[in-house]
């Protein structure tokens, strides 16, 4: 095999592991060049970068690749865009029917018939796993997402990280299986949190959730002098997002029993957030915002500060939070909105909280 060659079948090798049947892929020619020359030692002796050039202008002149056009180069010469997109994946499988008659009895085969893009042999390898599995499931016993992906996928991660495995998106729904079907569990994480002193499990009623972990140990002072709004019996810290994914756990934790939960985070976006995506995702527990502590946060607006660069302001999250408080606290949240400013939850300390003693 000739030099030129071994250039091509290692790019035609790395652009084939990327394409996706469905959705084109972007692609940086200075990070495929990088892992190019990583794998030859003789890359800069056989003049490795002119041979790439000329292997990414064919397969450009093929259709595989597609320049972005945005002005930016990889700084070479002569220049490539630095971005391509990587062309849809050529399909080229078609499943043999009597295979697809024979998993009939499991699988629903129309999103397939619809879309012959996905019949690839990674997702017939896939669906046969699953099939495999579904014929003795009720011999097996419930595992983590994790640990079942790891069995049926290759990788632990394949059906929660779909950056990293493109194809996991919507595998489930495509095959028509639920995630109980797999017996596996999606647990929630563990988190942190504070039991009120001489309060038993089976008594716990009021939990206070709290964003930040400065107020965390605030509440915890503030607990046990008896000073804390709600008297709750468990503080939770919430870790900002994370509680989005924790807080199911919660009740593999306590016993079953009709809890009211307080939450408590920043005046800002991204608080407003977190607590309204938990109201919606777990509708049947009682979720709602912390209102005295929140009060005291805004007789501190003072200390107001920028809005934090990156966060999402969505407007039907501001709304949902805001129908919570009164006209004139809403029109000063709405005043914060505007400016763009928000109020930390670390206004809050054990000295400020002496003036609604």
């Amino acid at each position: 095999m000739g030099t030129i060659d071994i250039i091509e079948t290692r790019v035609r090798g790395f652009i084939t592991d990327i394409q996706h049947p469905s959705q084109k892929k972007r692609i940086n020619m200075n990070d495929l060049e990088l892992q190019l020359r990583k794998l030859m030692d003789d890359y800069f002796e056989m003049d490795g970068y002119s041979l790439f050039f000329n292997t990414i202008q064919t397969l450009q002149a093929e259709g595989e690749l597609i320049p972005i056009q945005n002005k930016q180069y990889n700084g070479k010469t002569p220049a490539l865009a630095l971005y391509y997109w990587v062309n849809i994946k050529a399909h080229t499988t078609k499943w043999n029917r009597l295979e697809m008659m024979k998993l009939s009895d499991q699988f629903d085969f129309s999103y397939y018939e619809r879309h012959p893009e996905w019949q690839t042999k990674e997702e017939w390898n896939r669906i046969q796993n699953v099939y495999s599995f579904l014929q003795s499931s009720h011999e097996r016993e419930w595992v983590s997402v994790e640990e079942r992906s790891l069995e049926l996928f290759g990788h632990e991660k394949f059906l929660l990280d779909g950056e990293q495995f493109s194809d996991s998106k919507g595998f489930l729904t495509r095959i028509g299986i639920g995630e109980e079907q797999l017996k596996m569990v999606n647990y929630g994480e563990p988190f942190v949190f504070w039991l009120k002193q001489g309060k038993a499990i089976h008594e716990i009623q009021r939990i206070l959730i709290v964003e930040n972990l400065s107020f965390f140990h605030t509440s915890i002072q503030l607990l046990e002098a008896g000073q804390l709004d709600y008297e709750p019996d468990v503080i939770i810290y919430g870790e900002g997002t994370k509680i989005e994914r924790s807080f199911s756990f919660f009740f593999r934790m306590f016993p079953p029993n009709n809890y009211l939960f307080y939450y408590a985070g920043d005046l800002d976006a991204a608080g407003y957030g977190i607590l309204i995506r938990m109201i919606e995702k777990y509708p049947d527990s009682c979720i709602q915002p912390a209102l005295k502590i929140y009060r005291k946060m805004l007789e501190c607006l003072e200390q107001k500060n920028d809005q934090k660069q990156g966060q999402t302001q969505n407007l039907k999250f501001r709304d949902a939070f805001f129908q919570w408080f009164t006209e004139e606290e809403q029109a000063l949240l709405m005043q914060l909105w505007m400016e763009n400013k928000r109020i930390p939850q670390e206004v809050l300390t054990i000295e400020t909280w002496r003036r609604w003693m």
